[in-house]
């Protein structure tokens, strides 16, 4: 029997909420349970339950696997929180807010290691192919952050570069859901290739499309202010576009507007948004969201399956994007 993401979501909620932290002190795990009692989509852990169900039924034999790709990425988010002084996340106080920052960098760490042993629970003949995986896939996740702090203090960052920081940071540990379900599901090499290409592909679209959103989106169905990323100077997608392509004036202004320190914010993004409309590059980064987003799907019709069981994976995705399937 196949379970819908909605089930699958359940399934992860229920195992995460009877994870017994039972061990001293309470003020390393305390911190712990907080972050996964705040929620969340928990997409990764369901990417991976329905790559492996396309090839088999007991979901319940990987949920430990599914518990430890979701750990590990609230210990990233922690450790982010920490790092950006944010006070919320998921309209809660941060950790670091709640208890202190030494607690957050600690309780942190000892999520890492928590996230580690829950994957390393599996069958010995996948266990050296899933650590390599998620080990992989945990270095790579470094790497994209130090490249995104890097980019905060340079100004002649690339599309490519953003594009890889973004698949660093972003891509890896969806295609690494993927990939890990796949592999514990015994799908084929190539199929479990297929599926990690897959979701670097719609991880692309997915960064892409909240930095789109983050200047066009409408703030109650994005779920927070828009224009953050331009008061910021965040060098996403939409800004090295417009520094690369704009003519002289245009230049001129959009540097005047980085480089200025006393402004009105509503002012300050109201005409960088001008600027991008003028130079297209909304257009521009439509079009590539729906690039990657095409030969997303296009890796995924390409596994040989029968009809409709690739359906629900299918359509998560679309969900998540806000497409229709």
């Amino acid at each position: 029997m196949a379970f819908s993401a909605e089930q699958l979501l359940d399934k992860v909620n229920a195992y995460l909420a009877t994870m017994p932290y039972v061990r001293e002190p309470k003020g390393l795990y305390a911190p712990i349970e907080y972050v996964l009692s705040l929620g969340g989509k928990r997409i990764r852990p369901v990417l991976m339950l329905l790559s492996y169900q396309l090839y088999k039924e007991n979901v319940e034999d990987i949920l430990s696997q599914a518990a430890g790709i979701e750990t590990y990425h609230n210990y990233t988010l922690l450790h982010d929180d920490l790092m950006d002084r944010a006070d919320m996340r998921r309209n809660k106080p941060t950790v670091h807010k709640v208890w202190d920052e030494n607690t957050a960098i600690l309780s942190g760490d000892a999520m890492l290691v928590l996230a580690y042993r829950l994957m390393n629970n599996c069958p010995d003949r996948y266990l050296k192919q899933v650590m390599d995986i998620f080990s992989q896939t945990a270095l790579e996740i470094c790497e994209g952050q130090q490249w995104d702090m890097e980019f905060e203090t340079r100004n002649d960052v690339t599309v490519s570069e953003y594009i890889e920081m973004i698949r660093l940071k972003t891509s890896v540990l969806l295609s690494a859901a993927l990939k890990i379900g796949a592999v514990l599901g015994d799908a084929p090499e190539d199929e479990a290739q297929k599926l990690y290409d897959f979701g670097i592909k719609m991880g692309l679209a997915f960064q892409l499309q909240d930095d789109f959103l983050d200047v066009y989106g409408d703030p109650k169905v994005f779920g927070k202010n828009i224009g953050g990323d331009i008061l910021c100077n965040k060098k996403t997608f939409m800004l090295i576009n417009a520094l690369a392509l704009a003519d002289g004036q245009q230049r001129e202004e959009l540097e005047k507007w980085i480089s200025c320190t006393d402004f009105c914010p509503e002012e300050k993004i109201r005409a960088v948004t001008k600027l991008y409309d003028k130079i297209g590059i909304g257009r521009i980064c439509e079009e590539k969201i729906n690039e990657y987003y095409a030969e997303g799907l296009s890796l995924l019709e390409s596994i040989a399956m029968p009809s409709g069981k690739k359906e629900e994976l299918k359509s998560f995705v679309c969900h998540l994007m806000n497409r229709k399937v």
